[in-house]
């Protein structure tokens, strides 16, 4: 029901033929840049704020141009950016040149691409933010391009071992650190080789030979462990190499392909499953705390930078964000949804008779198709039973037993998405009015006053949505009871890795254990977590502790649970309402190998995750409601 702001989406393709070969097996020179736009559109979900490409050419004769890149604001950025690229080739004849031609000085066609979808996790905004990001050097080694699907969670640690270096960063940012960080160790790297050969060798057989030995498992090894957070980074070097890193938590997701033709990078599997169109086995997930690294010579390897860690892989990328089409996902989010019923079971006082079920929104669909499946289970047992019991006593016949099989689960779309109303006015009532017209609900499904109504939804982290639209337009439809069901636990924490949820008090769950303090006489707590976050700014990272898990230790899950349900309920429902929120058993036993959970359990996987979450506290209690 609420759009949650991702972390972003990379796609990099490296084409190991020189580009003559793609012409004569695709019937094109376009091959690379045709499949970054797919890749970038298959993500595009990942990213809706911005996006840009990089393309990098490694035959272009001095005085042309060998760096390209484009970038473009709003919804409609990947369209932007390739009807810009379009004219360019079309003016140029791109297809009907030499092959010579188009590796020297075609625009945008070249050997590495580089594509990134933005959504801001920090509130920044502007062309000037859009990935990827840019250093220019006249050594064409000393180039670098990066973007990346990550968030630092020690930035001011970066920027002061950036400005030691003696660096002088145009931007605080933690894409700006990176790019500064890792040019320094390339400009190292660069002086490095350059030592070694400078008495043997002139220009300029000496740049050359420092292009052709440029080790970026060395640049990574240095920079990378100063890294505080979930990331996936990617870059190309101007003379031809290229990488990408992932972190040693695996918390940001990363997968690639290789053959003899192109190596491909991106941040879901169904994606270069479906570009490339090879079989699911055929995609490899990127290691923890490995980069995949391909040198100016088309050498691939991947290699351990910053060592594995603890498998702390997002949760939430399984439950919300990754595309659904990937074989394990679905599996898992049908998982959740069945995980759910016993409760949905107790809810409803297992009357499934007089109980409708359904989903908003659609992202939700495969946990309702996993809902359904258990409680159809369910309904199968309960026919099993009364059948056996009418043939022990005797009373089994046709009409006994077309009367059992009559009982089925009510499964209906009560409501539809049917346009994306302006809410042209900033606040009170009347917004609140327009946003429950968003949904058209279907009338006549629901038993007026008689009928429990299940729906079920993938998260809940700000109820807004919920309070101020879906619940109104659910109780149109009159049904006795709404029970909503959450596929995910109690969204309580924020997340630094990426997800744009940072701010204390946006969380309805928190909002709703304040509220339980307040009313129990136990406000007192707030200052006391106050009082020991402060302490803890000081702590070095092996003494560091969540305090704001004292928030929720005097309640149970269903008492804060019992507290949202009553601060969403608007005014005027008719209905009874309840919600119900996935068990952090039930996530675990349904997505077994992502278990990074931070944003229900508050075990962040980091110091830089457990410093903020207390500072997010700080900020909170001091009432600097603008700060994250």
């Amino acid at each position: 029901m609420e759009i949650l702001k991702h972390e972003c989406g990379v796609a990099m393709i490296r084409l190991l033929k020189p580009l003559e070969y793609y012409k004569e097996k695709y019937g094109t020179y376009c091959y690379g840049l045709s499949k970054l736009y797919l890749m970038m559109e298959k993500q595009h979900n990942r990213g809706q704020e911005g996006a840009g490409i990089g393309v990098v050419k490694l035959h272009a004769e001095p005085g042309h141009e060998y760096v390209f890149r484009e970038r473009a604001l709003g919804t409609g950025a990947i369209q932007e950016i390739f009807d810009t690229i379009r004219p360019q080739l079309e003016k140029n004849d791109v297809e009907h040149r030499t092959a010579e031609y188009v590796e020297k000085e075609a625009p945008f066609i070249g050997e590495i691409y580089m594509g990134h979808l933005r959504y801001s996790t920090t509130g920044r905004s502007g062309l000037s933010y859009v990935h990827p990001f840019l250093r220019r050097n006249n050594w064409r080694s000393r180039n670098l391009l990066l973007c990346g699907n990550f968030n630092m969670t020690n930035v001011d640690e970066i920027f002061r071992s950036v400005v030691a270096m003696g660096q002088h960063p145009r931007i605080y940012s933690d894409t700006v650190m990176l790019l500064e960080q890792l040019g320094y160790e390339l400009d190292r790297e660069n002086h490095r080789i350059y030592r070694q050969y400078r008495d043997s060798l002139k220009e300029p057989e000496l740049t050359k030979r420092i292009e052709d030995n440029i080790d970026l498992k060395e640049v990574l090894q240095h920079a990378a462990p100063k890294w505080d957070g979930g990331y996936v980074i990617c870059g190309a070097t101007g003379s031809g190499d290229m990488f990408a890193l992932r972190d040693r938590n695996g918390i940001r997701p990363a997968f690639y392909y290789c053959d003899d033709e192109v190596v491909v990078v991106a941040s879901e599997r169904p994606v270069i499953q479906t570009v490339m169109n090879v079989r699911r086995a055929d995609v490899r997930e990127l290691a923890p705390g490995s980069a995949v690294i391909v040198t100016k010579s088309g050498k691939v390897e991947v290699s351990d930078i910053i060592g594995e860690g603890e498998n702390r892989k997002c949760s939430f990328e399984r439950i919300y964000f990754s595309r659904g089409s990937d074989a394990d996902i679905y599996r898992e989010r049908k998982a959740l949804g069945q995980a759910i019923v016993p409760q949905v079971l107790e809810s409803v006082g297992y009357d499934l008779d007089n109980t409708v079920v359904s989903f908003i929104p659609n992202t939700a669909e495969v946990a309702f198709i996993g809902m359904v499946d258990g409680l159809e289970r369910y309904l199968d047992g309960l026919k099993a039973d009364k059948i056996l019991a009418a043939q022990e006593t005797g009373t089994l016949n046709m009409d006994t037993l077309k009367e059992i099989m009559n009982h089925k689960l009510r499964v209906e779309k009560v409501a539809i998405k049917d346009i994306k109303l302006r809410t042209f006015i900033a606040e009170g009532e009347a917004r609140n009015d327009l946003a429950a017209h968003v949904y058209d609900v279907t009338y006549g499904c629901v038993k007026n006053d008689i009928d429990n109504l299940v729906v079920i939804d993938d998260s809940i982290v700000r109820g807004t949505t919920l309070k101020q639209s879906i619940l109104r337009i659910l109780d149109r439809l009159h049904p006795r009871k709404i029970v909503v069901v959450s596929s995910s636990p109690q969204v309580r924490y924020p997340d630094y890795y990426g997800i744009d949820m940072s701010r204390m008090g946006e969380f309805i769950a928190f909002r709703a254990a304040v509220e339980l303090l307040k009313e129990s006489g136990k406000d007192d707590v707030l200052r006391q977590v106050y009082e020991k976050c402060l302490a803890m700014e000081s702590a070095p990272d092996e003494k560091l502790e969540n305090c704001v898990k004292e928030v929720y230790a005097p309640f149970t899950d269903r008492e804060v649970a019992e507290k949202i349900a009553e601060m969403l309920t608007p005014d005027g429902t008719g209905a009874e309402v309840e919600i119900l929120f996935q068990s952090l058993y039930g996530l675990h036993a349904a997505v077994p190998n992502h278990p990074g959970d931070w944003y229900f359990s508050g075990d962040y996987p980091t110091p830089g995750g457990i410093r903020l979450v207390n500072r997010a506290f700080v900020n909170y209690y001091e009432g600097n409601t603008d700060k994250r």
